[in-house]
Formats: C-alpha cells, sequence, structure tokens
C-alpha cells in the first residue's frame, strides 16, 4: 500500500466529492475513465477518474463510498495505479478478479443510494450494478448532472477545434456511398435508424477526422442515419467549415451536439438501432421514453471500418515505410548516444518524436510513447512523466512502443534493445518472444478463424518455460483512425475479452506483440502490424488466411540466441530484415543506411557467447 504523497491534492478532491455527494443526498458514485461515447481515450475533460486520484492509465474505474473508496484496474496497470494512487484514500481492487458491482455490493447498506453518470457507462453494466445493490436493499441512481464536474474547478472544456475532411483519395469511398451501404442495412433488418455514438465511426462514415482526443483523429459528435440515406450530424457549429458543410452535402442535416438527446425524443415509434457495446446507457432511457423500439445492433460501421479497402492499405503500407525510416534513425541514434549514459526515458522520447516530425507530415502520435527502461519495461502499459522518468543505464534493456498519425496510416510498433551486453536470461527470453512473434506471421489459417484460436501460437515457447504475458497478442489498427481498433482481437479467450471470437477477414489489420515481463527487471515486446490476406495454397481444399507485416524496423540481433531458432525461423528473420533494408534504405542517407545495412545483415547462426 502506499503512502500520502506530501502535498497531494487527491484527499481533499475525495473529501469535496464527498460533500458534495452528501449535498445531492447521495451515499457513493461511480468515476470511470469514460466519455459520453465510450471511448478508449478521452478528452481532457472527460479525465475525471485522474484528476479525481491521480491514476493515469487509459482503463480503470473508481467507487466512492462514505468511508471508504476503491479503483478498480486490469493486469496492465496493477503496479501502474499503486504508484499513483494513495493506498491510504483508496482500496486496489483486480479485474476481472473481481468487480465493481462486486465491491459495492460487499460495502453498501441496505437504504444507501449510489450514485452514476448515464452518460458515461453502458446499459448492461447499469443494469448488473442495479442488480447487484438491489440484492443489498441499496440503490441505483441515474444523475442528470455529474458530482465531479461540480467539484473539478479548473475542468477543460470540450475541444472545439474543426474537423477536416478526409480525401476519398484517402478513404478508398465516398462518405455517400458509406451512408447507402448503411440505409441498406437498415431496410434489409426492418429499421428506421440508427444511433452512432462511437467517434471513430462517425469519422469513418462522413470522411471526417477531428483533433479533440489526444493521438485519436476524431471529432466530438453523435450521428442519426436513416434508412432513406440521410442522416442527422450532431456536432458543434463552430467546428464545421463551410468546406466541410459542403462535402458533407444535402443529405446530412447538421445540429449542435447539444440538441442530440432531445433528437432521441422525436424516434417515437421508430425501429432504431443501437449498439449496446458502445452507446451509454442513457440513449437507451432516452430512446424508451420516446416509445421508440430498441433493436440491439452491431454499429454497422464497425465491421466495414475493420476490413480496410484497397487505398487504405496501400496508403497505411506508405506510412509504415516513412515510420519506418524514423524509427530506425532512432534506433542508430540510441545505439550510439545510450552507452554514454547521458540519456532518460523522456529524453528518448522526444528524440524519437523528433524523428517522426522530420518526415514533414506527422499529424500526431498514434498513443503516448511507453519509453520504458530497465524495471520500468516490466509495465505492459507504463508512461513515462517527470516523477517516473528514470535514466536508461548500461546493463539494461530498454523497451519502447510508440506509433504515429499520418492521414495516410497509422502505425504502432514495439522494439526491445540491450543497452550494453545482455544477459543469458535476456537473450533466452527475448528469443521465445520472436519465435512466438514469427509463429503468428507465418500462420496460415482457414477463413472463419477467431483471434482466440491463433493466441497460443506466440505463446507457446514461452509457456514451455513456464512463463507468459497478461496481456492480449494482438488488437485492431484504425487507417489514419484509432490505434486500437475493433471488433478483431487476438488474445486468449478467457476473461471476457471483446473480439477474441470475432473471425478475421482479409483486410483486417492486426498488430503481433508476444512480450516477456520480469517485474523488477526488464520487459520485452516485439510489435509488428499486419494484415490478414488471402493466401494461394496448391491443393488447399478450404479458402485460406494469412497475414503481411507491414512494420518495417531492424529486430535487435544481439537479444537473439541463435541456438534456439529453427533453420525457418533463421529464414524469416533474414527475409524480414531484407525487406526491411529494400524498403527503408532509399529514404536514408549515406551513414545511416550503412547502419541499416549492418543491423539488418543475415544472422550469424553460429552463436557467441552471451553473458551469464
Amino acid at each position: 500500500m502506499s503512502s500520502p504523497v506530501p502535498g497531494s491534492p487527491y484527499a481533499e478532491r475525495l473529501a469535496r466529492l464527498r460533500a458534495e455527494l452528501a449535498a445531492r443526498r447521495l451515499d457513493g458514485f461511480v468515476v470511470p475513465i469514460s466519455d459520453e461515447h465510450m471511448s478508449e481515450y478521452v478528452g481532457d475533460y472527460a479525465q475525471r477518474m485522474a484528476w479525481l486520484t491521480g491514476f493515469g492509465g487509459s482503463a480503470g474505474t473508481a467507487a466512492v463510498l462514505p468511508e471508504k473508496a476503491a479503483v478498480f484496474v486490469d493486469g496492465r496497470y496493477t503496479v501502474q495505479v499503486r504508484d499513483q494512487v494513495d493506498g491510504a484514500l483508496y482500496d486496489y481492487v483486480g479485474v476481472p478478479q473481481s468487480s465493481v458491482a462486486e465491491w459495492l455490493g460487499a460495502h453498501v447498506s441496505a437504504g444507501q443510494k449510489v450514485g452514476y453518470d448515464p452518460w458515461l457507462h453502458g446499459i448492461d453494466w447499469a443494469r448488473g450494478l442495479e442488480a447487484a445493490l438491489a440484492a443489498k436493499g441499496a440503490s441505483l441512481v441515474a444523475v442528470d448532472a455529474n458530482p465531479v464536474d461540480a467539484v473539478w474547478d479548473d475542468q477543460p472544456a470540450p475541444s472545439d477545434a474543426p474537423v477536416s475532411i478526409h480525401d476519398v483519395e484517402l478513404a478508398g469511398q465516398a462518405a455517400a456511398d458509406k451512408r447507402a451501404v448503411i440505409a441498406d442495412w437498415l431496410k434489409t433488418n426492418d429499421l428506421d435508424t440508427t444511433v452512432m455514438t462511437a467517434l471513430d465511426s462517425i469519422a469513418w462514415t462522413f470522411n471526417i477526422r477531428g483533433e479533440d482526443v489526444s493521438h485519436t483523429p476524431v471529432g466530438l459528435s453523435f450521428a442519426l442515419l436513416h434508412a432513406d440515406a440521410t442522416a442527422d450530424l450532431f456536432i458543434a457549429p463552430e467546428k464545421v467549415t463551410a468546406e466541410v458543410r459542403a462535402h458533407l452535402g444535402n443529405s446530412v442535416r447538421i445540429h449542435d451536439r447539444s440538441a442530440f438527446e432531445a433528437a432521441l425524443a422525436d424516434l417515437k415509434g421508430k425501429k432504431v438501432a443501437v449498439d449496446p457495446d458502445r452507446a451509454v446507457a442513457a440513449i437507451f432511457t432516452a430512446l424508451g421514453a420516446a416509445g421508440a423500439t430498441i433493436a440491439r445492433r452491431r454499429d454497422p460501421a464497425v465491421l466495414p471500418k475493420a476490413i480496410k479497402n484497397a487505398t487504405e492499405l496501400d496508403g497505411t503500407r506508405a506510412a509504415h515505410v516513412r515510420d519506418g525510416v524514423a524509427v530506425s534513425r532512432f534506433l542508430k541514434w540510441m545505439e550510439e548516444t545510450a552507452p554514454l549514459g547521458k540519456l532518460d526515458e523522456l529524453g528518448a522520447a522526444a528524440k524519437l518524436r523528433e524523428f517522426r516530425e522530420a518526415g514533414g507530415v506527422l499529424k500526431d502520435l498514434s498513443f503516448d510513447t511507453i519509453s520504458a527502461a530497465g524495471p520500468n519495461g516490466a509495465l505492459p502499459h507504463y508512461k513515462v512523466d517527470e516523477t517516473t522518468n528514470r535514466a536508461i543505464e548500461t546493463g539494461t534493456l530498454y523497451l519502447v512502443d510508440s506509433g504515429g498519425q499520418y492521414t495516410d496510416g497509422t502505425t504502432d510498433i514495439t522494439r526491445t534493445i540491450a543497452i550494453g551486453t545482455p544477459t543469458a536470461e535476456m537473450c533466452r527470453r527475448f528469443t521465445q518472444v520472436l519465435k512466438g512473434h514469427i509463429a503468428l506471421a507465418t500462420a496460415r489459417f482457414p477463413k472463419g478463424t477467431r483471434g482466440s484460436q491463433l493466441d497460443i501460437l506466440a505463446r507457446q515457447y514461452l509457456w514451455a518455460d513456464g512463463v507468459d504475458y497478461a496481456h492480449g497478442t494482438g488488437h485492431g489498427v484504425g487507417a489514419y483512425l484509432a490505434v486500437h481498433e475493433g471488433p478483431q482481437r487476438i488474445a486468449k479467450p478467457a476473461g471476457g475479452q471483446a473480439g477474441t471470437e470475432e473471425p478475421l477477414h482479409a483486410g483486417m489489420i492486426l498488430s503481433n506483440e508476444p512480450g516477456y515481463y520480469k517485474a523488477g527487471h526488464f520487459g520485452i515486446r516485439i510489435e509488428n502490424l499486419v494484415v490478414v490476406v488471402p493466401q494461394n495454397i496448391a491443393g488447399a481444399e478450404e479458402e485460406m488466411l494469412g497475414f503481411e507485416t507491414i512494420t518495417f524496423a531492424p529486430i535487435a540481433q544481439n537479444l537473439i540466441d541463435a541456438a534456439l531458432l529453427s533453420g525457418a525461423e533463421a529464414d524469416w528473420l533474414d527475409s524480414y530484415h531484407a525487406a526491411v533494408f529494400e524498403k527503408l534504405s532509399p529514404g536514408m542517407d549515406e551513414a545511416t543506411r550503412a547502419w541499416l545495412a549492418a543491423a539488418c545483415a543475415p544472422i550469424d547462426r553460429e552463436p557467441a557467447a552471451i553473458a551469464a
């Protein structure tokens, strides 16, 4: 349990929230990391849990009662939450081992009222918590205004940045054509309207992009799409320029974002599709009160957005070559600079961004760079700041997970490098991770295969040694959109993780990122992005798929124990490095090209001695 940080504001903030709850005759309140769109990454105005508790992760929840409070995080943040959140104020609760409903059910008393903001939670979550509280004689109360906002004096306002047009030359399909497909889907399912709330779905459907959420190019908005192929877009008017208005056309009616809830009341008698995984509870309540017939259906943009068209794939491939040049320049710089002993995590992350910006077309990072030295690398979702910033020291591993947003594609790459001479343990684990990476990269599988069926390929060599990693192996990636995109995922089927049972389709982009983490010592991860592509196999009796690797940057050969590689694995590595050099070297100066040639040389299949 952590001790209170001197001068920390979090005790005072918790006390103010409790006073506000008491004034509203509430005994508790639930504070998620969420927004009105149930986004993974949220705007600064919606960072309520971070403001209240100090937790800086991207997934988590806090629950506050008069005498107790708790924070709920999954295994990615077990260490981080203890570093950032005062254990004297909050219990630390792991999920999915426990849950908000279970913890509240154990601590509430009969007659108590627990509040929640229905614009920040899903309907099924709300109904589940309502039932858990009712079993203890307590009740769940939907609040009209969020009490955290009432005590957050300097809460930022939502972004007012204008949205921009995502040209069809990049999108590969006109927005009107996308809406026509959705209209056909509505008619086929005897539906009148679908409610679209996911920001990346709206951006994709209308071929627009925004700047309202850090690292994800979306604009704050809601949409109603109708069976006649018209649409209502709810967005702050000042965000819509004349050019964007002309791009949207007469079939898209534009309203203020604040008018969305009232517009739901106008759907009386309509058959309305709503995605329970992406639409908040307040939307279901409003539609029910209006007398609409609600059909639970997945957001119709989710699957076509995930299955990239040829234009999107060509753009993404180009973005990865451009990004690979920047990452390779950084790796060369690290090799030259880190051994001098004057570099820290923040400095390395800043330099990597500098290399990406030097290309002149970077729009943003695709997420906060994970720049992790030594034991910080053992935290899979570590986020460096001034308080955690660590020197990059000789004899350690350095893990860097980063990505860029370009108008033609989104990148995400992880490389692990040794600063000085690695130990035998480091090399063994790195090689096992690499073998798993290669096994997944070279997999061939029948159409209809799920991510859960492939996950073991990446883990098998670690499992053979009795070790594992506590995160998924692969997530979907957008096309100049969210770096984490569903519905596809490669992960263990257990734990209720969404996406693992989604069939993989040609055109989907996923990450391939097995890892290993030794708490308190080091972390290893190797991540490339792959595209699902058809496989032509002579004599095949099934329609087969496989992966095309589209990320290009050298993999650290001084961390590979070649004795552990099969001939086929060594061949894959040599072929991959040949492709890295072929694609990246034309964009490099002579010195960097020479470095890349050495980094991409065929692996020495007679392993050298490795430090004990």
